[in-house]
Parts: structure tokens; sequence; C-alpha cells
């Protein structure tokens, strides 16, 4: 997904399966070493067949390249390309390849690779997004380190999309177990794993440049956002890569041992609907749901007040942002007087959640301001990511669900019908495919129409915006304050002193 999953969410979309005190792998303290705690754990490593955002949180730009990256402004910029260039009717990209790039099992990277990743993506990929790449009519091989891409029709949302996991460069040499052995041109390799508790990164020895400066990091993982405070208060971790437990963060704040970042992200954290299903397939029953929760009521419960209040699926540091929070004003009586216009005054729905943190707290502020409207509603916690994904993600099980969306400019996910939320509005997928072949000034003012026409029809309640939220030891600087990406990224990483 944009379900960008979703999603870490991505950070937080994948759930440990270990012990619930949390992962107890050792790490030796010799100043080379590094160790993150997150939430959700990677089910495995194939973020080719797996959905989900754990995966590239840990290996996307640290394992795996793709020819450009996003910056923490979300800009795109270059990586494995030195630069590109595109033809004057944006059909054409021409990329310049770093000489001397290595995968980390030996095989030289070549243009011959971009063309085998981008088709490999059209062909072999099975998860949500690869269709991402359906605008590519052809990879071209000019020489070993000139790749030309051709698309089928002008698009700007390519090469944004490339700085994502489907950007990724594979070697032919290296696809045999991606789930288990991942072969990339990244600073580091896989090195061992323990499900339930950890995952070790170590520097790759064939990485083209400098070694990075921690050439062990020590991916850890907690089902238990109390479990993951006390690693980094107790010394078993150096970095929180996302806080979990809002209420915690004024103790960090206030320990002189450590520094919180705090930033934005572009993570929804959505209240779905199931637009196919009655009787959500009445914008009525929609708005009314809208209308009956109070959304930032519920922020200050679920996220101690620190995310930032959304109308629609774009995050301030998307181009064509604006203001939509505003558009549904908690208004309770309204909400029971669509409900009653629409015939639906005694409704019992499934809330249908991944037992995550911010889902289980925002679940139970959705139900309780529900029942004040009339609407029963049962919560139903699943596992995340294996059964989340199968009954709700996949096979549309659900009425309600709470997720957070981690991918970049989601919004697209709207356009397509057989997504998980089945909103099938022909506004706004035209909107959306004259937003992609537009100049950029066309760009901002369709996709500003697609956000009003998603918020006008209730497509979703988009509850709050995820806020970034790092803890880390003092010695570890280079903390990225905005999580505009997928990736939890290491390269940014140094040691004070």
């Amino acid at each position: 997904m944009k379900a960008r999953l979703l999603a870490a969410a991505l950070a937080l979309l994948l759930v440990a399966s270990g012990c619930s005190a949390g992962s107890s792998a050792f790490v030796p303290d010799d100043g080379s070493t590094l160790a993150v705690g997150f939430a959700a754990e990677p089910q495995n490593f194939d973020f080719t067949r797996t959905d989900g955002a754990a995966i590239p949180q840990a290996l996307l730009y640290n394992v795996y390249e793709g020819l450009v990256k996003l910056d923490d402004q979300g800009r795109v910029v270059p990586l494995l390309a030195e630069s590109w260039t595109v033809s004057e009717d944006r059909l054409v990209y021409d990329f310049k390849l770093k000489p001397g790039v290595l995968f980390s099992n030996g095989a030289e990277f070549t243009a011959e690779d971009v063309r085998f990743s981008i088709n490999r993506v059209k062909t072999d990929w099975s998860i949500s997004i690869k269709s991402k790449m359906d605008v590519v009519d052809r990879v071209e091989v000019v020489d070993p380190l000139h790749a030309r891409v051709v698309l089928t029709k002008p698009s700007n949302a390519w090469l944004f999309d490339m700085a994502s996991r489907v950007g990724a460069m594979f070697t032919p040499t290296g696809i045999a177990d991606l789930a288990n052995k991942p072969v990339g041109t990244g600073p580091y390799e896989v090195a061992s794993r323990r499900r339930g508790d950890s995952v070790v990164l170590r520097a790759n020895p064939r990485f083209r440049g400098p070694e990075p400066v921690y050439r062990t990091v020590y991916l850890k993982y907690y089902k238990d956002p109390t479990a993951l405070n006390n690693a980094l208060l107790s010394n078993g971790i150096d970095v929180i890569g996302t806080i979990t437990a809002p209420d915690s963060i004024p103790q960090f704040e206030a320990d002189s041992r450590f520094n919180v970042v705090q930033g934005t992200t572009n993570s929804e954290v959505v209240l779905a609907f199931n637009n196919k299903k009655e009787p959500l397939n009445d914008v009525r029953v929609r708005r009314a749901l809208t209308l009956a929760i109070d959304r930032k009521a519920l922020l200050a419960t679920a996220w101690a007040g620190r995310g930032t209040l959304i109308g629609s699926m774009v995050p301030p540091t998307d181009p064509w942002y604006e203001d939509l929070s505003g558009a549904y004003p908690h208004d309770p009586a309204q909400a029971r007087a669509l409900l009653a216009e629409a015939g639906k005054t005694q409704l019992n729905l499934r809330l249908r959640i991944p037992n995550l943190p911010y889902a289980v707290s925002s679940a139970q502020v959705v139900a309780s301001q529900l029942a004040e409207v009339g609407v029963t509603v049962t919560i139903e916690p699943l596992d995340f990511p294996a059964v989340w994904l199968k009954q709700v993600f996949t096979d549309h099980d659900y009425d309600l669900s709470i997720i957070q969306h981690v991918e970049a400019r989601d919004i697209t996910t709207f356009g397509r019908p057989s997504f998980y939320w089945g909103y099938d509005s022909k506004k706004a997928q035209d909107l959306l495919a004259r937003a992609d072949r537009g100049s950029p000034e066309e760009q901002v003012t369709a996709m500003r129409e697609v956000a009003r026409t998603l918020s006008e029809d209730a497509a979703a309640n988009w509850l709050f915006l995820y806020p970034n939220v790092v803890a880390a030891k003092k010695k570890v600087t280079g903390i990225v304050r905005n999580q505009v990406s997928e990736s939890f990224d290491l390269t940014t990483l140094g040691r004070a002193g």
C-alpha cells in the first residue's frame, strides 16, 4: 500500500512476535556499534512480495539503494545515479550511473541491473505498490553506465516513486532468497536475525563509499512501548526510532543523557471506511461518522496532542497541501440527523485494528464517541502484520479500521477502486490522472481538488498526522527531524566526539 503501509507504519507497521519484555540481543559498547529500538518487526526481508513498512524501514537506503532517494525535506536527490536528464516531452529519462558500484555479493552494478530491477517490479513483484511502475514502457541499456527509461506518458509521480522501495536496485545473482538474504549496494548488509527479537546489520565491505560510522547496527524490536522506553533508559539501546508512548516524551526531555528530536512525517493515521459495503457505501453515513469524532480530543488521548490534525490524505510537506482539518467540526447532533436521514439509527460496526499502540488507543476513543450518536462499535484487535494484512487489507473483511499509512504521496491509492477502502470516484480518478501528466502548476491545482473531493465524500476520516519523535543518547548525531521516506536512514547518523 501507500497502505504507502503501512503503515511505519511504518515506522510502526509490523509488530514483533517475540517475548513481550522485548529484545534481549547483547550489544557491545565499543563505539562502533549502535542499537536502535522499534515497535514493528519485519515479517521477512522481501518487500517485493510482502506489504507493510517495517521492511523498507530497516533495509531501504541502508541495504538496498535506488537511483535516487528522498532527503528529509522530501526532495529527490541522486544516489546510484550521478545525474539524470529528462526529454522535452517528459517521456525519456537518461541516468548517468556511478562507476565502481558493487552489490554485497560482489556483482557489479550496471545499467543492465537498472533494466532488470524495473522490469522485475512489473513482472515479479506482488505487493500493492507495484503499479507505480505501470507507466514505464521500456528500459534501454545505452552503455554500462547509462540507463534510459522511456515512459508511456508524462508522469510527475514516477521519479518521486523511484525514491521508494519500488526503485530499489537488484542483481539477478542476488534474488534467490530475498526473504532471508537481501543483496544490495548499500553501506550495510544483513548479518543475522533473531525472529521476534532483533536484526543485525554490519558494514558492507564492498561498499563504494567511506565505512559507516557505526559498523554494526542492532535493530531491536519490542512489542510493549514501556519495554521499548526502558531499553533506552537502561542502556539496552541507543536510539528509539519512533517513540510509541507519547506520555513518556517529557521523561526523555528532562533527562540530560538524551536528545529528543521532534518533527513531522507523511504518515496519516486513518479511520478507514469500507466504502463498498453497506452502510458505509452511503456518503451520509460516512459524513455522520466523521462528524461524530472529536479528533482534537482523540489526538490528546492517543498521542498527547503532539500530532497534526489534517482533513485529507495530504501532509503539510506536500506541495499541494491546504488545511482542510476544519471541514468536519465535531457535531454529534448533525451526525445523528444524518444517520436518521439515511435510516441508519441503530448501527453495529466492526472496528478491526492492528494490535499497535496508536491504533488501540485511538479505537477506544472512536468507539466511545460513536456510541454517543447511537453507533455500537465492536473493537477487534488483529495480529499485525499477518492477520490484519490478510483479513482487512487483502480480503476487505471489515467495516472500520485504524491504520497508519506511511508511504509518501499515497493519496493516489484513492484512485484505485480495488484498494482496501473500496473508494470508487470517477472524478477523483480523472483528477489524479490530470495531476500526473500536467505541468507542476497543473499538478498542484488538480491534487488540491482531489484532496477536497475526498474530504467532501468523507472517503475516510483522517484522524491525525503521526509525529516523528526520536529519543537518542547524546553521543548519536545526525538524527533526521522529518520522517518523509520509508527508510530509517542510518547513513545520516554520526557520533559525537
